[in-house]
């Protein structure tokens, strides 16, 4: 869901700011400003551009790079301009679209005409001079802030990304979680707002990519255990209908977590501690729980494996060790994209019982009873719900008919059509009493097709009783 908007236009100036704005290499004034601030063209938007009178506007947003210019900055298109397009987020889209709709456009020209850092009020000292009079800063400074939940490790992987040129893809504005206090949509979990943690490669959370508008993607991040607690994860039924996806909720947006427990089980032959084993695979467990998808029930065996060999004492080695990789349809390795098959033969039932392993087999097998049973109950609502409305659309039309025919006996005054209508009126009496007494007698099946007459069930609801 985007939320773009055009910019509420405030005055530009450097004296409206209170700040004396700086020259940066390019003589154009410089001047710091706030939080989802925004203005018309120069210093930071074209102007006049492509031709005289055209207006350009910009808008930041909230997060502010180690180098004290905003993370998120907007460029919306003059309204002569605007179609199915106004708003861009990057410097990499706006070349896009100029080169597309402007061919002849010398783009450097073009982006030297406007700066597209903008400078943050909140930080400001040594770097803000190095800033305008170079453009490219990116040192960092004591004292920076660039992530709103005061996450150390988020600023200096943001910072650092995004200097180096390799940023990550792009991410829609949000106005909503994302406008919360303390709230950073790059490492806060979006269902219980704390910070989410990168050991292990960061299997604990997943990142929702589905594309949004104009291309960005939605990027809010949950920890897999809140999402699996909040029914967004997981196999859930009803009407979110999950089966081994994540249901991101930002953007309603579903994501696949097979490929995700392939990852936990590599990210485990690379660790040495048996709970972290532990508890990555449980992760996986509880993801791939009650699903119905096929190589969601094979992946789930071998973690099932690996957790009866880790409970039995295996060394760690061990446990994934034998193992080769396969596609997800049972084949052989195509292009990296596998799922964990071991070599070895299942495992023969020995006098070594376990409890906890036997325990989650139990409640693998009660999961899959009612979900059966939930399957079947649906069936028979549907078909109940189905033979009763049909039947009582059925006795409504009799009586539609009945007084048709009542009426005609009234508007007729010879003999014989009298009689005539009167032995057709008794007899649609007797229809509607009959089908009457079928409909009490298909409301049986309010306590259960299993607690109904079999001879009710083959009668009125085409279902064959089996043989014994």
């Amino acid at each position: 869901m985007s939320s773009y908007e055009d910019p509420v236009v405030v005055d530009s100036s450097a004296e409206c700011n209170g700040d004396t704005p700086s020259t940066n290499k390019n003589g154009l004034h410089l001047y710091p400003v706030s939080a989802n601030d925004s203005g018309e063209g120069l210093p930071y938007a074209p102007a006049d551009w492509p031709n005289p009178g055209d207006k350009w506007a910009w808008k930041v947003g909230k997060r502010i790079a180690s180098a004290g210019y905003f993370l998120d900055r907007y460029l919306y298109l003059p309204n002569r301009l605007r179609g199915k397009r106004s708003v861009f987020a990057s410097r990499l889209s706006v070349e896009q679209y100029v080169r597309s709709e402007f061919p002849s456009t010398d783009i450097n020209e073009f982006f030297a005409s406007f700066s597209w850092k903008i400078p943050s009020k909140l930080l400001k000292g040594d770097w803000y001079a190095e800033f305008t009079s170079s453009g490219m800063k990116s040192d960092s400074h004591s004292g920076t802030i660039s992530c709103k939940a005061g996450n150390s490790l988020c600023t200096s992987a943001s910072a650092s990304l995004i200097e180096a040129g390799n940023p990550s893809p792009e991410t829609m504005f949000c106005d909503i979680c994302c406008s919360e206090p303390g709230f950073c949509r790059d490492c806060c979990c979006i269902l219980c707002c704390k910070t989410i943690s990168s050991a292990y490669g960061g299997y604990s959370y997943i990142r929702c990519g589905a594309t949004a508008d104009d291309g960005y993607i939605c990027g809010h991040i949950a920890h897999i255990d809140c999402a699996l607690r909040a029914y967004m994860a997981g196999t859930v039924g009803g009407s979110i209908g999950l089966d081994a996806e994540y249901c991101c909720r930002r953007c309603d947006s579903r994501t696949e977590l097979v490929s995700h427990v392939m990852k936990l089980l590599k990210i485990c032959g690379s660790i040495d501690s048996r709970d972290d084993i532990e508890k990555i695979l449980n992760v996986g467990f509880c993801i791939l729980r009650g699903s119905r998808k096929t190589n969601a029930k094979q992946l789930l065996r071998h973690i099932k494996s690996a957790m009866a060999k880790l409970q039995k004492g295996a060394c760690i080695g061990d446990v994934f060790k034998e193992v080769e990789f396969m596609d997800a349809n049972g084949g052989t390795p195509h292009h990296g994209e596998s799922i964990l098959r071991e070599r070895s033969s299942p495992p023969k039932m020995t006098s070594n019982f376990d409890h906890r392993v036997e325990s989650l087999k139990l409640e693998d097998e009660i999961d899959q009873t009612l979900q059966a049973l939930r399957k079947s109950q649906n069936f028979e609502y549907r078909l109940a719900e189905e033979r009763l409305l049909v039947q009582k659309n059925y006795i409504m039309n009799l009586y539609e008919q009945l007084d048709k025919e009542r009426s005609d006996l009234s508007s007729h005054t010879t003999m014989v059509e009298t009689d005539t209508l009167v032995d057709a009126v008794l007899q649609r009496v007797d229809q509607i009493k009959r089908e009457v007494l079928k409909l009490k007698d298909m409301k049986q099946v309010q306590n259960g097709f299993g607690s109904t007459s079999k001879t009710i069930l083959k009668d009125y609801f085409g279902l064959e009783a089996e043989s014994s």
